[in-house]
């Protein structure tokens, strides 16, 4: 079942945010957020707020989804107010955004481009399952204003998928990537999982190798992490699947570096390859360099100006929060400037281009200059005062914002 959300200060039915907050708004690249959260079945390591028809109670129906979440756009726009700046990138994700109609994702971001508007350049991402999409879905996307589809492929061997309770066959991510290439969409993500249990390194490669054979210019490949509460994680615990330990997961990344690069794909984030820097997901840079978005839907997060709310969960909570005229908002946050230069750290350091080396903290300085000695850090970047990861220290990342964040 979905996580627990965390406590926070109340948020005013307004929705109303601090002034501080909207100080240069619209100095920082601006985007969009749209949970929608169905799915057909829940997979047995997904912890996202995300429900089944059989979880869902009155008030909550998919086919009204739409119209509510537009009611929270033009909140919103109450909220932001008109120094809001045009959309640089939209982002619908899950859940399965592709059970609802494809007129009804064209509706919401209808409503995104009335609101505030939509740069001419602007990405829109839909994240899909590959069976839940056809050729005819994929051209109403692309015709209402779609940009790159981000398809859930995981894994291409049937016995990992099963033990993920992936319902697709393993040849479909491929046919849905060439249907969305024949849409008319340049830009296509399959998603992968390393680190099933039973999955083999064999198994790995045979699945890298069906994701670039497929022909996507972006890949995201993670680690799984087997979150308390799900289905995974109970059979696990009771000895029906084992652990995959961590030196396995740094093999299985290993691989992906050493395929992907060999493809044509670079690392632009720890998980993330692209064909060159228009493949790159630019909503997801905006979350790891700090912009500002707003997040719709039940239990989406928001941030703007160091202020970061999240909404209620359930879809009947959060429907008839806004059915009232008020803010769906749960809790928010006021970010301390502290906790911004770490949460800097934290990201920026995932990415290819690092962070300047004056960001780290004076007291992490020690820890820092261990981690150059240690190969972790690239030396020439290091020299010109930026931290940037070497393959090493992308293996080690996660120690490593622990030593550079005390």
């Amino acid at each position: 079942m979905p996580s627990v959300l965390p406590d926070g200060d109340p948020v005013p039915p307004s929705g109303e945010l601090p002034s501080e907050a909207l100080d240069g708004l619209g100095s920082r690249p601006f985007g969009f957020y749209v949970h929608v959260p169905f799915c057909a079945t829940r997979c047995g390591y997904c912890d996202f707020n995300t429900y089944t028809a059989a979880e869902l109670g009155p008030g909550a129906a998919q086919r009204d989804y739409a119209a509510t979440a537009v009611e929270e756009i033009r909140l919103a726009r109450r909220v932001l107010g008109d120094a809001a700046p045009p959309v640089e990138t939209v982002f619908f994700g899950g859940g399965t955004p592709t059970l609802l109609p494809a007129a009804d994702l064209v509706r919401i971001l209808d409503a995104i481009g009335e609101e505030f508007g939509l740069r001419p350049d602007a990405e829109v991402t839909t994240e899909a399952n590959p069976e839940s999409v056809d050729p005819t879905y994929l051209k109403e996307l692309r015709a209402g204003g779609f940009t790159r589809m981000s398809f859930g492929m995981q894994s291409a061997g049937e016995h990992v998928l099963a033990v993920l309770d992936r319902r697709h066959t393993p040849g479909r991510p491929a046919e849905a990537v060439r249907e969305a290439r024949a849409a008319g969409f340049e830009h296509v993500n399959l998603d992968l999982i390393y680190g099933t249990p039973g999955e083999s390194d064999d198994d790995w490669r045979a699945s890298l190798e069906a994701a670039l054979a497929a022909g996507p210019d972006h890949v995201s490949a993670y680690s799984l992490i087997v979150e308390d509460g799900t289905r995974l994680a109970a059979r696990i615990r009771r000895g029906e699947l084992p652990m995959t330990d961590d030196d396995v997961a740094a093999d299985r990344y290993l691989i992906a570096e050493e395929m992907l690069t060999a493809a044509g794909l670079s690392w632009y984030e720890i998980s993330n390859w692209a064909a060159g820097d228009e493949a790159r997901c630019r909503h997801n840079l905006l979350y790891w360099t700090g912009g500002d978005w707003w997040g719709a839907g039940p239990g989406a997060h928001s941030h703007v100006g160091g202020t970061r709310w999240w909404n209620v969960k359930h879809p009947v909570a959060y429907a008839a929060r806004l059915a009232e005229g008020a803010s769906p908002a749960h809790a928010r946050e006021v970010l301390r400037a502290e906790d911004r230069a770490v949460e800097r750290v934290m990201l920026e350091l995932r990415l290819v281009s690092g962070l300047p080396l004056a960001d780290i903290a004076p007291e992490a300085r020690t820890a820092c200059a261990r981690a150059l000695a240690d190969g972790l850090f690239e030396v020439e970047a290091f020299k010109a005062g930026r931290v940037v990861l070497t393959l090493r220290g992308r293996l080690l990342a996660d120690a490593l914002v622990r030593d550079l964040t005390p």
